[in-house]
C-alpha cells in the first residue's frame, strides 16, 4: 500500500451529495470556519439564491453556501466527502475526479458494505478513508434539512481486502475539523468491523420500517417487532464473525438503548420508499448478506427480509 497523501491544514472540503447527510455535515463544517463546496442538481438554484437551512435542535442554521449544479464547476478539494445513496455510486466515475487535488483523500460516508471498493477503484485505495454516520436527519424541502437526533461519525481507513489500518494522523486531523463543527467522532482501527457494527442497527430498522411500514418508535414498543429486530441483529453477529470481525453482544444491546431513547424517526430507507426513489438494498443488504454467505454463514431472516425488499422496491418503483 503506498503512504497516503499529507494533509495541510486549512482544509477544504468538497459535498458530493447535499442530502440529509451531506447537507447536515457540511453546513456544520462551514459554520465552524471551514471551506466548503456543495453539488446539488435540482435545487441547486434555490440554495444559490436562498441559502442551506439546517433545523436542528443543537440550534438552526442558515448559510449562504457555495452550491454548484455540475462537478466540473468544483474547485478541487482535500477532503470530497461523498454523501450521495450507494444506488447513485455509478456516477462517482463522473462526480469524483474534478474535485479531488492530487493530494486529496475520499471520505465515504455512506451505509452498507463496499463503497469504500468502489471508490478506490477511481481514487487509488491509498486516497479513501470511510465513515459511519449515527444520524437521525432528513431532507425536507429544497435546500431544507432537518436534523432530529445524534450525528455522530466513527472514521476508519480504507485498505485493499479492508485490511485494519490502525489510526493515522490524517484519520486525527479530519476529525479535529469536525469536532470543532461539534460533530463528535470515534476514530475505528478497523473500518470493516465498524461497518459490520452498524449494519447492526441498519438492517432490521430500515429493513423493517419498510416492510411494516413503521417509524423506529414502534417497531420497538411492540414486543413481536422488537422480537424481530433483536433477531436480525443476532444474524448480523453470526455474519460478522464469520468474516473474522465479531460484534459484541453488549454493542447489540448499545444500539437498542440508544433506539428506545431516540426522537420517533422514519429511517432513510423508509423515506426513500414513501418518494418511490431506489432503495439501497444491495449496499445494506445484499452485499454484506453475501459476503457473510460466502465465509460460510446462514443469515435465513436477513435472506428474507432482503428478497422482500427487493420485491417491494421493484414494485414500488414500477
Amino acid at each position: 500500500m503506498e503512504s497516503p497523501p499529507e494533509m495541510i491544514p486549512n482544509r477544504t472540503y468538497a459535498i458530493l451529495g447535499t442530502g440529509a447527510v451531506g447537507g447536515f455535515y457540511g453546513a456544520r463544517l462551514q459554520q465552524a470556519g471551514a471551506q466548503v463546496h456543495f453539488l446539488l442538481r435540482s435545487d441547486c438554484e434555490q440554495v444559490r439564491q436562498n441559502g442551506l437551512f439546517v433545523e436542528s435542535p443543537k440550534g438552526d442554521i442558515t448559510l449562504k453556501v457555495n452550491a454548484y449544479r455540475h462537478p466540473s464547476e468544483l474547485p478541487k478539494c482535500d477532503v470530497v466527502v461523498v454523501a450521495l445513496k450507494t444506488t447513485h455510486n455509478h456516477l462517482l466515475p463522473e462526480l469524483l475526479p474534478p474535485a479531488l487535488k492530487d493530494t486529496g483523500v475520499v471520505l465515504v460516508l455512506q451505509n452498507g458494505l463496499g463503497s469504500e471498493e468502489e471508490v478506490a477503484k477511481i481514487a487509488g485505495p491509498e486516497r479513501v478513508m470511510g465513515g459511519l454516520c449515527f444520524l437521525c436527519s432528513n431532507k425536507i424541502g429544497p435546500g431544507h434539512i432537518r436534523h432530529l437526533d445524534y450525528g455522530y461519525i466513527t472514521l476508519g481507513e480504507y485498505a485493499p481486502d479492508y485490511r485494519p489500518c490502525g489510526i493515522t494522523e490524517r484519520m486525527r486531523l479530519i476529525a479535529s475539523d469536525f469536532e470543532r463543527a461539534g460533530i463528535p467522532i470515534n476514530l475505528a482501527e478497523d473500518l470493516l468491523l465498524a461497518r459490520w457494527e452498524k449494519l447492526v442497527w441498519n438492517i432490521p430498522y430500515n429493513g423493517l420500517s419498510v416492510a411494516l411500514d413503521a417509524r423506529t418508535d414502534e417497531l420497538m414498543a411492540n414486543p413481536d417487532t422488537r422480537t424481530l429486530v433483536e433477531d436480525l441483529m443476532r444474524e448480523v453477529l453470526a455474519g460478522a464473525a464469520a468474516c473474522n470481525r465479531p460484534v459484541s453482544e453488549s454493542f447489540m444491546q448499545k444500539m437498542l438503548d440508544h433506539t428506545e431513547k431516540m426522537t420517533p424517526y422514519r429511517t432513510s430507507m423508509k423515506l426513500d420508499f414513501d418518494t418511490r426513489r431506489p432503495l439501497e438494498v444491495e449496499a445494506i443488504f445484499g452485499n454484506p448478506l453475501r459476503a457473510a454467505m460466502g465465509a460460510g454463514a446462514q443469515l435465513p431472516q436477513i435472506a428474507t427480509l432482503y428478497r422482500q425488499l427487493k420485491f417491494l422496491d421493484a414494485r414500488n418503483r414500477r
